[in-house]
């Protein structure tokens, strides 16, 4: 059974990738997406909110096995963990609110590079945290293929700062 302080720090990592994924709700995709030419293999639009919400809680887990194992000692796991989320964020806000799909790959690949570092930091705290991360990871890679073919795609738009 879990104690008190363990199940608020469960409750903690689950706020905090609430936190990074309400990013995709205040910037929605919109008329502006629906406009533009998007891969045969584009997920359904309704696949996003259920795929990000299994991996956000599979983070969440992730980084409170990581917390619950070493604790204070997970200082430098912690840092990568919440540097991910930021980075994870600022892509909707780059991609969907800006409209700069150039901005966004950037993220992405910022992002890609972040979790493999928290998947590196995290596997000598909890093997089990690590591989957790693992489909966040195959997802954003991708996120980030579909991003660059957005690109491609739709020339002229990625400078469009509307």
């Amino acid at each position: 059974m879990f104690d008190t302080p363990s199940l608020l720090a469960l409750f903690a990592f689950l706020a905090a990738n609430l936190a990074a994924a309400s990013s995709g709700a205040i910037f929605k995709p919109g008329d502006w997406y629906e406009t533009l030419q998007k891969p045969s293999w584009v997920p359904p639009n309704w696949a996003f909110p259920v795929v990000w919400t299994a991996l956000f809680a599979m983070n969440a887990v992730a980084g409170w096995l990581v917390w619950e194992a070493a604790g204070s000692g997970a200082g430098l796991a912690m840092a990568v963990y919440g540097t991910s989320l930021v980075i994870n964020a600022l892509w909707s806000a780059f991609f969907f609110g800006m409209k700069r799909m150039d901005l966004a790959l950037g993220d992405v690949a910022v992002l890609w590079l972040s979790l493999v570092a928290q998947i590196a930091v995290f596997a000598p705290i909890s093997p089990l945290a690590a591989l957790l991360v693992l489909p966040y990871l195959a997802w954003v890679s991708t996120a980030a293929l579909l991003n660059l073919r957005m690109i491609q795609l739709n020339p002229g738009e990625p400078a469009q700062a509307n």
